[in-house]
């Protein structure tokens, strides 16, 4: 598989001093991509896999249109939740780790030193070159704690915020999990073939769509997440087929109300007659 790059010319035209100066004095910002792409292939994926299971047991189209729906609208916000109280955990960790370090700097100035001309001696620099490296960097209280917090404990410069990330998650899973839905709400019919369609050309614009921020070429990248996707929907479909007879016989009590209600009443007068019997 050939790796994709940039041509020469983009490359010069992106490196002259002026590009660089431009680039270089934008403030850096936080990618949300890992969580577009994430709540996107999870939506239509799991949409897809739901309606693949439920159509292994033979269910209605207004059962896996509701089974569906609800996957969208309940698994999307616990996706986007968990990402939202894992993101903020990361920057709870951040501000935990940048305190200790202010710390570490008041008590033992000489020993955060150290560890800055450590960490650039690893990196090459040696005798005067390397104490200036350090002179410079630990002269300016907030670039020592930035640099110590990237280069010793490896964060980024600036943290995804909670709320944007978890808005991306369910944002996407709902865009791409609505998909699948499609056909069932169009046609009404319960043919798995709409959705497995709908769900087939969801992975592929993800999977090429994701390929402009990765080397893989987009059909690589495309194959890849239909082969994911359709891995998950033929384990559904199984499982569903599997437990099918248990399944059916869940939805048909349930559609006998009166008598069920028979059954629980029966059940009811059987044992208040056991215990008059008891205290006579």
């Amino acid at each position: 598989m050939k790796t994709k790059l940039p041509p020469l010319s983009d490359l010069v035209r992106e490196h002259t001093p002026h590009a660089i100066s431009a680039r270089l004095r934008k403030p850096a910002r936080p990618g949300y991509l890992r969580d577009w792409v994430h709540g996107g292939i999870d939506g239509a994926v799991t949409t897809f896999a739901i309606l693949a299971g439920v159509a292994g047991a033979q269910m209605s189209a207004r059962v896996m249109l509701i089974v569906g729906l609800a996957n969208l609208v309940a698994d999307g916000f616990a996706l986007a939740a968990g990402n939202f109280v894992a993101t903020r955990a990361t920057r709870d960790d951040r501000t935990r780790l940048k305190a200790e370090e202010e710390r570490q700097i008041d008590l033992v100035p000489e020993g955060e030193r150290e560890e800055i001309r450590q960490i650039y001696a690893e990196k090459g620099f040696q005798g005067e070159d390397l104490e200036r490296v350090v002179e410079v960097i630990t002269s300016d209280r907030e670039r020592w704690l930035k640099t110590m917090l990237s280069e010793e404990h490896g964060l980024a410069a600036s943290p995804p915020t909670p709320l944007v990330a978890a808005s991306s998650t369910y944002g996407a899973f709902l865009l791409c999990g609505a998909f699948p839905l499609l056909p069932l709400i169009v046609t009404g019919a319960a043919d798995i073939r709409g959705p497995a369609l709908f769900a087939v050309l969801v992975f592929v614009t993800i999977g090429a769509l994701k390929s402009r921020w990765s080397t893989r070429s987009w059909w690589y990248s495309a194959l890849e997440t239909v082969i994911i996707g359709t891995l998950a929907a033929v384990i559904a479909f199984l499982l569903a087929a599997c437990f099918r007879p248990l399944l059916a016989a869940v939805v048909d009590l349930y559609s006998q109300p009166r008598s069920a209600h028979r059954l629980g009443y029966g059940l009811f007068a059987a044992g208040c007659k056991v215990r008059r019997s008891k205290t006579v």
